[in-house]
């Protein structure tokens, strides 16, 4: 097998910020996929559905994701060091089940406190066989990823011979639909995370701007335009000047149309026209809670990019504004880029929480752009809620600042452990975090996932010290990142550590019930 990797074009970037998604087909042989589904069959139908433990239980699944396809398509969209998450899931439809997987669109649980639409998440949905429409093949909903009441658009049903693989953005849209053929579908699921903000281009860029589908009544031109700089390592790109050929005035009494298509792409269009749209701030502001969920995202980023005026309008909506209209206005401050770093680091002395958690998550999506908001985010660490200071060991993660992070960091993770085992864990006031069960200490957990991003940075013999105690975290995704990091350090105390875990902890898949020894 070539070591090349098959990198995605811009074509296919565009897309997948576009539209949420990309089909790609992995070239392998029959044979292995064959070969698979008769291991995944006995499992199922001999021991239950292994959840997590799908690749242990059938370690020949890895091979599908080592191929030039599988590690370029995660490269281009995620950074050559992307993590496989250790949540995964063997999906299986079966003929006649009237609601498979539960039978509802959905976006699935999601791992940070808060979702993203810049692509830190994905997912990828391989299908072992040649999948068709009447087999049941998960349902997407394209362009649906950042859209958080439930949008009802056109759906697709992804197929392929064996070996397909719809990549989809995390919070995309989906579900299984019903399978009227005569056979069982089986589906992987798997997730991956991206480590590290891009520094440049991870899939094979040649064009200079993106062409981006504009008329489209569902457009997010300006949305669209900060993943991708965001994604060429440009973090939060230095705006474009004022453009002449827009014209302000008429898009401005768009903003006031009966019809949201109207509404939301005036908002888009003013965006693009950057600076010289300042005389629409206080309607783009009203814009942030409007009905349509389409026309205020466009508002906000517009917001984002129209500069000073349009900035301190969205850091006062975070402070002042209601829950949903803050949240909207938080994802526009992405595009503010540096100027709102001031205004963050001011709200997370706010007295609510909610207004304090959203400018921690800010702060983390800007990146190392935020590298002077670290010591006031340290200082979050010791908030009263549980969903500030877990944003703000997130966002110490992403701006990656490791002098000053890894230590607390590491104290971080002990401390949260520590608590776990005195049985004196964190009651959450917020429903970001309390409707995350699987993450049983979503402190410990955010705090190893931020050292297996920056831990590699610090003093080795500190982190393996916060690294150890994750291990013995009751929280199995806890224990997960710290194994992990462990990896990323290399030492030989921290080989030795790493050993003494994985005697106790590998997976003999031809021991199961029915071959015992």
């Amino acid at each position: 097998m070539s070591n090349a990797l098959t990198l995605l074009n811009d074509e296919q970037m565009i897309q997948f910020i576009t539209n949420g998604y990309l089909v790609l087909q992995n070239d392998l042989p029959e044979e292995l996929h064959r070969s698979v589904m008769n291991q995944i069959d006995f499992v199922l139908q001999n021991e239950g559905n292994p959840g997590n433990n799908i690749l242990p239980r059938v370690p020949d699944i890895q091979k599908f994701f080592e191929t030039p396809v599988t590690k370029g398509a995660l490269t281009s969209v995620l950074g050559a060091d992307y993590y496989m998450h250790p949540h995964r899931h063997m999906h299986f439809n079966q003929p006649g089940n009237g609601k498979p997987g539960g039978g509802e669109w959905h976006k699935d649980g999601f791992w940070s406190s808060m979702r993203s639409h810049r692509p830190w998440w994905v997912m990828m949905f391989y299908y072992t066989q040649d999948i068709t429409e009447e087999m049941g093949p998960t349902a997407i909903m394209p362009g649906s990823q950042y859209n958080e009441k439930f949008p009802n658009q056109s759906t697709l049903l992804p197929t392929g011979k064996a070996g397909t693989i719809a990549l989809v953005h995390f919070d995309l849209w989906h579900k299984a639909s019903l399978n009227t053929s005569h056979l069982d579908r089986y589906m992987l699921k798997f997730q991956f995370v991206r480590l590290s903000e891009p520094k440049s281009p991870s899939w094979n860029h040649t064009n200079a701007e993106p062409v981006f589908p504009s008329n489209a009544a569902d457009a997010h031109l300006n949305l669209w335009n900060d993943v991708w700089h965001w994604l060429k390592g440009e973090g939060n790109k230095a705006r474009a000047a004022a453009r002449d050929d827009i014209e302000v005035p008429a898009l401005i009494e768009a903003l006031s149309s009966g019809d949201e298509v109207v509404r939301s792409q005036a908002a888009d269009k003013l965006g693009i026209a950057g600076k010289a749209a300042a005389a629409a701030v206080p309607m783009l502001k009203q814009l942030i809670s409007d009905s349509s969920e389409n026309a205020a995202l466009n508002a906000v980023y517009a917001l984002g990019h129209i500069g000073d005026s349009a900035t301190a309008a969205l850091l006062k909506e975070v402070g002042e504004g209601s829950r949903l209209t803050a949240q909207r206005a938080a994802y526009g401050l992405q595009a503010s880029g540096e100027e709102a770093i001031p205004g963050l680091v001011q709200l997370l002395a706010h007295q609510d929480e909610n207004k304090r958690a959203l400018a921690a998550f800010v702060l983390g999506m800007l990146g190392s752009t935020a590298a002077s908001a670290v010591p006031s985010l340290i200082i979050t660490l010791n908030d009263a809620s549980e969903w500030v200071r877990r944003n703000a060991v997130e966002a110490l993660g992403m701006i990656a600042e490791p002098d000053e992070t890894v230590p607390a960091l590491v104290r971080t993770l002990e401390d949260a452990v520590a608590r776990e085992s005195a049985g004196k864990g964190d009651i959450s006031t917020s429903a970001y975090v309390h409707n995350q069960e699987y993450i049983t200490n979503k402190i410990a957990y955010t705090a190893a996932l931020s050292l297996l991003r920056i831990g590699k940075y610090g003093d080795a013999d500190l982190v393996i010290n916060g690294l150890e105690s994750g291990l013995q975290s009751q929280d199995r995704y806890t224990r997960a990142y710290s194994f992990e990091a462990l990896t990323a350090i290399r030492t030989d105390r921290a080989v030795d550590v790493l050993i003494k875990q994985y005697r106790a902890a590998r997976w003999c898949p031809d021991t199961h019930k029915e071959s015992t020894f």
